[in-house]
C-alpha cells in the first residue's frame, strides 16, 4: 500500500520522513475557505479532511494536515490585518494562517510577542476499506518579548511567509519562543507520534523506535529554543 503525503509543507514531509517509510509528496488540490463562526478546531480538521480528501486513491494511504495558531478563547478567522481595521476585539480569538505578506507577518509576530497562543494542529489519515481517522492536538505556546528590531531580523530569514502564525520553531522562530507545553511536533506542523499509531492501524509497519526520535528532537529543538539564543 502506497504512502502520499497531502502536503508541500518541507516541514511536514521532514517529519514524515523520519517514520523510516516510503511515501510520495502531493499537493492538495483543495482550496482553504475559512468561517469565523466554525471553532478552529473543527475547521482545522475539515481542512485537513479536505485536503487528503482531494488526491484520494483507491491503492494508497493518504495524510492530510492543517495547521492553525489561535490567540485567546473565541475566533475570528479573517486576515490580521482585517482584523485590526475590523469591529473585531482583541479579546476576542484570533485564528492565524500564513501571512499574506511581510507585513502581514510583522503584525502577527508584533501581536503574538510576550504572549501566550494554541497552535492547533488537524490531521487526517484516509485508507481504503477503512474509516477516516480525523482528529487534532492542541500546544500551547509562550513568545519572548522580543523587539521591533529582532522581528524585522526574522523576518529577513524570509521563514514567516507560509508558516501559521508567521514563525517556524524549527528554524530561526524558536529564537522567538520562551516555552513550550505540549507535543513540539504540533507546533512545527504534525504530531508525529499519533500520526504513526495511525499509520500502524492501516497496516503500515513504522520500524523506527518513536518514541526515541521524540527524544532525539526534543533535545535538538531545546537547543534552537534557549531564550540565550536570541538574535542579534
Amino acid at each position: 500500500m502506497r504512502l502520499i503525503l497531502a502536503s508541500t509543507s518541507p516541514r511536514r514531509r521532514e517529519i514524515v520522513s523520519l517514520l523510516g517509510v516510503p511515501f510520495d509528496v502531493a499537493a492538495p488540490r483543495y482550496e482553504e475557505i475559512h468561517d469565523p463562526r466554525v471553532p478552529p478546531e473543527r475547521q482545522a480538521m475539515h481542512f485537513a479532511l479536505e485536503k487528503a480528501r482531494s488526491i484520494q486513491s483507491p491503492d494508497a494511504v493518504v495524510i492530510g494536515s492543517d495547521t492553525v495558531v489561535v490567540l485567546d478563547d473565541v475566533v475570528s478567522s479573517v486576515t490580521l490585518d482585517r482584523c485590526l481595521a475590523s469591529s473585531v476585539t482583541l479579546d476576542r480569538c484570533l485564528a492565524l494562517g500564513k501571512p499574506v505578506d511581510l507585513d502581514d507577518a510583522r503584525r502577527m509576530l508584533t501581536m503574538l510577542r510576550g504572549r501566550t497562543h494554541r497552535v492547533v494542529t488537524a490531521v487526517a489519515v484516509l485508507a481504503p476499506g477503512r474509516a477516516d481517522q480525523v482528529w487534532c492536538e492542541t500546544a500551547s505556546v509562550t513568545m519572548r518579548a522580543a523587539d521591533d528590531g529582532e522581528i524585522d531580523a526574522y523576518l529577513r530569514t524570509g521563514e514567516s511567509m507560509d508558516k501559521a502564525g508567521a514563525y517556524a520553531l524549527q528554524g530561526e522562530g524558536g529564537r522567538l519562543i520562551e516555552t513550550i507545553d505540549g507535543d513540539r511536533f504540533v507546533v512545527i506542523g504534525l504530531p508525529l507520534r499519533s500520526v504513526a499509531d495511525a499509520l500502524r492501524r492501516c497496516a503500515i509497519e513504522i520500524p523506527v523506535d518513536v518514541d526515541r526520535l521524540y527524544a532525539r528532537r526534543e533535545a535538538t529543538i531545546q537547543h534552537h529554543a534557549r531564550p540565550e539564543s536570541t538574535a542579534r
